[in-house]
């Protein structure tokens, strides 16, 4: 099994994975893909093709049927890398893991935390690499305690099924797409910031990124992985919805002066929420815009969802946003024009649930 972390009990204590890996020839390590996308199934084919892991797939539909007929496929600039995989729609079917990779959709995530049970053993290990404010974000926080943010999890399903002790918090910095089901297409990134939700370090972070540094990505460890979540969500936080409504693609989101200057301010109000939950961004709005301009005419991914027709993630980069400033008191006007305007952008075109 995985190694653990303090405050979670392992079977193999504080040993390192990569002797785990030695000593068991590596495919003991059962890992689980749930979502093959455009990031679970960029993982998911890296860790299958590495060939020290076993990888699995839950997925669905034409994804699962996919995975089935051509196993992990994965477009990089040079080669197409290949993978048998075993893919079920069932998580019994499945069995237990040592670590569960959750890449779904936000607007998804309360289903597949209803499904995911069978996957999870006494020692296994949840990482979700999603987009946006995660469940457990302001988990001891005051004034949120244990109360579950309303805008992601109202009735605290996804803290019930997933208790926040297996929970690894994970950034990913990678652009990919999905031009068929079950086809992924790397554009540029690597990157996967990896840490435990209460900070600090612990052996099992360590353990997962020597998996992912074996399987060629570019992983690191954070001991503060709240704020690498709220650093990513203050640069894109704004681009994603914007994009979305407007067809937009990020250089001309960031050429119109007025829309620019709307993304400073919302921006400027998310750092200074973050300055009250202790994830304090130096950079400012100018800075980001510069890196994000390199970037040229990119599609952001909920800009790639209101094409496609798929809901918007807007829950976990906006509205939850909005509910921690209200809940602390942080004014924020722009924000909430922001989430006001694409959430009726999505209900016009029901890619956003009404009430």
């Amino acid at each position: 099994m995985l190694a653990q972390g303090t405050g979670f009990t392992g079977r193999i204590g504080l040993q390192r994975l990569s002797a785990v890996i030695a000593l068991q020839g590596g495919l003991a390590i059962r890992i689980c893909i749930v979502g093959a996308g455009a990031i679970g199934g960029f993982i998911g084919a890296r860790l299958a093709a590495a060939g020290q892991v076993t990888v699995s797939a839950l997925a669905r539909g034409h994804t699962l049927e996919a995975l089935r007929n051509h196993g992990w496929r994965v477009q990089l600039a040079d080669r197409l890398v290949t993978a048998p995989a075993h893919a079920a729609s069932s998580a019994a079917e499945l069995g237990v893991h040592d670590l569960v990779v959750i890449a779904v959709k936000g607007p998804a995530l309360t289903d597949i935390a209803r499904q995911i049970g069978p996957l999870l053993g006494h020692d296994t290990i949840v990482m979700p690499a999603m987009n946006g404010v995660p469940w457990w974000f302001c988990r001891g926080i005051a004034p949120f305690g244990d109360e579950p943010l309303q805008s992601l999890d109202p009735r605290g399903e996804i803290a019930r099924a997933i208790p926040y002790e297996r929970v690894v918090g994970c950034v990913v910095y990678a652009s990919t797409s999905t031009p068929e089901p079950g086809l992924v297409m790397h554009h540029q990134g690597h990157g996967l910031v990896i840490g435990e939700p209460a900070g600090g370090s612990s052996a099992r972070v360590q353990s997962i990124v020597d998996v992912m540094t074996a399987a060629g990505f570019e992983a690191r460890c954070s001991a503060d992985i709240r704020y690498e979540i709220w650093f990513k969500l203050w640069g894109n936080m704004t681009t994603n919805p914007i994009s979305a409504i407007t067809g937009a693609t990020g250089d001309r989101v960031l050429a119109d002066p007025f829309v620019r200057e709307f993304s400073t301010r919302a921006m400027t109000e998310a750092a200074a929420i973050g300055e009250r939950i202790g994830c304090h961004v130096t950079q400012s709005p100018a800075d980001r815009h510069a890196i994000t301009a390199k970037l040229g005419a990119f599609k952001t991914s909920m800009l790639q969802d209101a094409e496609a027709g798929r809901p918007l993630e807007l829950d976990a980069l906006v509205t939850a946003v909005h509910e921690i400033g209200e809940r602390l008191g942080v004014p924020t006007p722009n924000i909430r024009s922001l989430l006001g305007l694409t959430r009726l952008y999505g209900r016009v075109h029901g890619l956003y649930p009404e009430g």
